[in-house]
């Protein structure tokens, strides 16, 4: 039987060489990845959780501050109902925003004569305490920042998945140079070099975080 010739190239071996090679190199970009979407997800949790207290703190505000204006407004009515304008203009004199803004409007409609008139003026369009849309707009970001951790979350998974599918390619090609028959070689191979042009399609179509 002739001599394998030195200068002949062992395709076979060169292909796992350079799967070898290039898996090992995505598997660990794919671990970088997971990594840093698992960070962004923390950050994106912390965030949603500050925006949460935050919220809550300005929602107590607001209600402190409606407490108030509500309770003002309580003991104007008792002053007008008992006719004594003087406590009445002392009470008026005194109320803070947005009640001082709304209250005169409120007075204008003619509460007692018109029907259609709100009932106080914490009904009317221009009765809005800042607080409170603050508050909203908080929860809101609140809402946004736990909807892309999620996100994040999966993406990282996904990553992680890929990490595990590179893995299993590096183990097919690292197999195939076992055998001892060349068919069984190239059926592992093939096998790895189709799990490998699955898992890069994947890595291909993924978002990269820097």
């Amino acid at each position: 039987m002739a001599e394998p010739d030195a200068d002949t190239i062992d395709w076979r071996e060169l292909v796992a060489v350079v799967l070898l090679s290039v898996t090992a190199i995505l598997t660990a970009w794919s671990g970088f990845q997971a990594s840093k979407w698992g960070g962004a997800m923390s950050i994106s949790f912390s965030q949603a959780s500050s925006a949460r207290i935050e919220a809550s703190r300005l929602e107590g505000v607001a209600n402190r501050k409606m407490t108030i204006q509500v309770s003002l407004f309580t003991q104007w009515l008792q002053a007008y109902q008992a006719k004594d304008t003087e406590l009445t203009s002392f009470l008026q004199a005194r109320f803070p925003e947005p009640l001082a803004t709304t209250f005169p409007i409120w007075i204008q409609s003619k509460p007692l004569q018109n029907p259609d008139a709100a009932p106080t003026p914490f009904e009317l369009p221009e009765y809005s305490i800042p607080e409170l849309a603050q508050a909203q707009q908080s929860d809101a970001r609140a809402d946004e920042r736990f909807a892309t951790a999620l996100r994040n979350n999966q993406r990282g998974d996904n990553y992680t998945i890929l990490t595990v599918a590179f893995a299993t390619v590096l183990f097919f090609t690292a197999l195939s140079s076992r055998m001892r028959r060349r068919r069984y070689q190239l059926a592992l191979l093939a096998m790895a070099g189709l799990g490998f042009a699955v898992s890069a399609g994947f890595l291909f179509s993924f978002p990269i975080l820097i």
